[in-house]
């Protein structure tokens, strides 16, 4: 049975914005952001630290007042009726802010009494969650002795706990081990074939490669243009050849020979090519094929939202590549974007 309630089949609008900014003292956020998630699909928020994203999420998720434009969460407006907006809204921000006297368990219950759910349900609720999650063996343990990943799959249940129709979920994978990803990756899948929207902004751009259908990305507090982002995503990339049974020399010896002229460099046992379409790409494994050369993977290098994420990242709006631009390092702390608990910029203003 769904987890969900059958209100869900009734959506038929996910996520809305259109024109949206907010600033905080001279410190631009988010300048210019339209973009539409729809429901039954999952929907990335891609973009370097800086590009607002945080503060984005914050406004859809009404803890922020946007300066100007709109939103709406399924037909509502968070900013005329935030407490309409929560009622079918799920937010998970990236830091779970949890009361270190409850027990796991006890964090979802207490949540769901103030989503106004009746404590036996909210029992309920709570057991079918952890079970979801994986938390059940630790429903009785202090909240504040889970670790990093630990965290973000209670904060995932907490953000379901009411059965929200819309999902916003910040740097939900953060700190997870290899099969948690897949576990979420599965979850979220399944929630969306239920009917959910899901907006979800990450840093680990191959799991939302495998997650997601459809992706909005920033630059600099603004949305990216549909045209510029197929120009990017079109643009050459590098592809991985690995020929079974071949040490690095012979490798590239094989490909030198079937694709003649083609700059070829060795990465540990593979080679990397570049092509400058999949067209390309395609052509070449044909004649690396033809030529007995046995390939036993090809593949590009990064996938479509990483290549994509990178030659934004290299490009100005006219999509030369800018060398003025400082270069976005994912792991830059950001000193414009809210703290996803205060709502407040740096923690400190408002």
């Amino acid at each position: 049975m769904s987890i969900l309630s059958s209100r869900l089949s009734r959506v038929t609008t996910g996520i809305i914005a259109r024109g949206l900014r907010r600033s905080f003292a001279e410190v631009h956020a988010v300048r210019d952001v339209s973009f539409e998630a729809r429901p039954g699909r999952v929907t990335a928020l891609v973009g370097p630290n800086g590009s607002g994203k945080t503060t984005l999420l914050l406004m859809l998720a009404s803890l922020l007042r946007p300066d100007a434009g709109e939103i709406r969460i399924a037909d509502v407006d968070p900013v005329a009726d935030p407490a309409g907006v929560r009622k079918i809204l799920g937010w998970m921000p990236d830091a779970l802010g949890a009361w270190p006297s409850l027990t796991v368990r006890e964090t979802l219950v207490v949540t769901a009494k103030l989503y106004r759910i009746p404590a036996d349900r909210a029992r309920d609720r709570a057991a079918s969650l952890l079970d979801t999650v994986g938390l059940a063996d630790l429903a009785d343990a202090p909240a504040r002795v889970l670790s990093r990943g630990q965290k973000q799959r209670l904060g995932l249940a907490r953000a379901l706990v009411h059965d929200p129709s819309v999902l916003l979920l910040d740097e939900p994978a953060s700190g997870l081990d290899p099969e948690a990803r897949i576990h979420l990756r599965t979850l979220l899948r399944g929630l969306a074939a239920d009917g959910r929207t899901i907006l979800i902004s990450s840093h680990v751009l191959s799991e939302l490669d495998e997650l997601a259908d459809d992706a909005v990305f920033m630059v600099r507090g603004e949305t990216v243009s549909g045209d510029r982002v197929a120009a990017a995503s079109t643009r050459s990339r590098e592809w991985r050849i690995r020929i079974a049974g071949a040490s690095p020399d012979e490798a590239r010896q094989a490909v030198a020979g079937a694709l003649p002229g083609a700059p070829a460099r060795v990465d540990r046992r593979d080679i990397v090519v570049p092509f400058a379409s999949e067209v390309d790409a395609t052509r070449a494994l044909s004649a690396l094929v033809a030529a007995g050369v046995a390939v036993s993977e090809f593949a590009p290098v990064t996938g479509d939202l990483e290549h994509t994420f990178l030659d934004l990242g290299s490009r100005s709006e006219s999509g030369v590549p800018d060398p003025s631009a400082p270069a976005s390092d994912p792991h830059t702390p950001d000193p414009g974007t809210p703290d996803p608990r205060t709502g407040t910029e740096g923690g400190d203003r408002a």
